[in-house]
């Protein structure tokens, strides 16, 4: 056991906490043909939860990150995975829109905004220097892991034993990861006598101090000087409105109104989550090799091809929508890693958690905005087909992007100096 460092065993168990948050969040494109066919509420009324969710998912990123910060990941995680329980079991008494809204939007929103990205990025940030970009794809990767596991499971529950199984499976599946994350999560390396894996000296730990919601605004406003900060937000926000607010969301009800059954449809989604685990590992070996602007042009222009190829498929043979399914799950969260890096690189050591946290969520807002729209399509149109459409051209767009954020600094041998939170980032040209 004295070979194995600490830090793999608490990437391990935030890889856990991050595959049950994936699951959870996920868990509305399940419900939303049950809900609908219960309470009579179109797509675009239950899309308004979605959207709540999604937004609360990512605004809450740098405020969990100050967070973390101020009383340790630890805690932050425990009181994610309480509340996501709270939520869903709640659910299951709901007769009315606005407790939807309340519930699967807010609570739970708020809940797996906790666990999401930004705990992967802390996580391998304080605990690895060495194998980080691997690690940091490793931990994205639990996202389409959680999704393999619960969408088909909650998918049948919901088909034959009905929604409110599905939500209380997912709350029992959130108490039983407390228990692992209380005992053997960690804060830093430092809280072990510890060096971050890889790393040749000592952590330096921050005295953080004062209310973590000014610190999470003063990270904003470090990031709002920077050029690249809203490159960075505008290519992840297109990110999100292609992957968790459009296909995340409605690949589900847009497979069942081609005649698929509903545990087939959420099969489906699970199939890309198993070549998004692929890609995302990937990306993170290639994030800690080649130049991140690259890598993300790629990425964004293939996911914009698989798009525009979708509405076509759905009606042909399996073929094309197989194709379909290896190209935009190889990338489905890729862009994840090499964005972290860029960030990390571009605001420092101590500051990125935080200021990630905000372009997390633009990636969010972006996710928000094309579940209620693409709701909004399905129920005035009949049909998805502009939605998946407007998606595949803003990504070729995102590819664009991308290659304007300025070229960072190659990394040397020791690890840059952090930032005092609230100084100006430095510029790379």
């Amino acid at each position: 056991m004295r070979r194995i460092h600490y830090a793999w065993i608490v990437a391990a168990v935030t890889f856990v906490a991050l595959m049950g948050a994936a699951g959870f969040r996920a868990t509305p494109s399940v419900l939303i043909v049950p809900l609908q066919n219960e309470f009579g509420w179109n797509r675009a009324v239950i899309s308004v939860a979605v959207s709540i969710n999604l937004i609360l998912f990512g605004l809450t990123g740098p405020f969990a990150a100050a967070l973390m910060d101020r009383f340790g990941i630890r805690a932050v995680t425990v009181g994610a995975l309480v509340t996501v329980a709270g939520g869903a079991l709640l659910t299951t008494i709901m007769n009315a829109p606005w407790q939807l809204y309340l519930l699967w939007g807010v609570v739970v929103g708020l809940g797996t905004g906790c666990m999401a990205s930004v705990l992967a990025a802390t996580v391998a940030g304080r605990w690895f220097v060495h194998r980080r970009g691997l690690v940091l794809g490793a931990l994205t990767a639990a996202g389409a892991t959680g999704q393999l596991i619960f969408l088909p499971a909650l998918g049948w529950m919901a088909q034959y034993l009905g929604w409110r199984v599905a939500a209380i499976a997912v709350a029992l599946a959130a108490l039983a990861v407390v228990p692992i994350v209380a005992l053997f999560l960690r804060n830093r390396p430092s809280d072990l006598g510890l060096r971050a894996y890889g790393a040749t000296e000592a952590d330096s730990v921050p005295l953080t101090t004062g209310s973590p919601i000014v610190n999470a605004f003063r990270g904003l406003r470090l990031g709002v000087r920077s050029r690249d900060f809203w490159l960075l937000a505008g290519s992840f926000f297109i990110c999100g409105a292609s992957t968790n607010g459009l296909i995340g969301t409605h690949l589900i009800p847009a497979s069942m109104d081609h005649g698929m059954a509903e545990v087939t449809a959420a099969s489906l989604l699970a199939v890309i989550g198993v070549f998004d685990v692929v890609g995302t590992l990937a990306s993170g070996y290639l994030t800690d090799r080649f130049d991140s602007r690259w890598l993300l042009f790629i990425y964004y222009g293939l996911r914009g091809l698989s798009l525009l190829l979708l509405p076509f498929v759905f009606g042909s043979a399996y073929f094309g929508l197989i194709l379909f399914i290896v190209f935009y799950g190889l990338d489905w969260v890729a862009t994840v890693p090499p964005t972290v890096q860029l960030a990390r690189k571009i605001f420092g050591q101590q500051n990125f958690a935080i200021v990630y946290g905000w372009i997390f969520a633009a990636h969010q807002l972006g996710a928000a905005s094309i579940a209620f729209a693409a709701g909004a399509v399905r129920t005035y149109f009949g049909d998805y087909q502009l939605a998946f459409m407007s998606s595949g051209l803003l990504c070729l767009l995102a590819a664009g992007l991308v290659l304007r954020i300025a070229r960072p600094k190659p990394a040397g041998p020791v690890e840059e100096p952090a930032l005092p939170i609230g100084a100006e980032a430095p510029a790379y040209s």
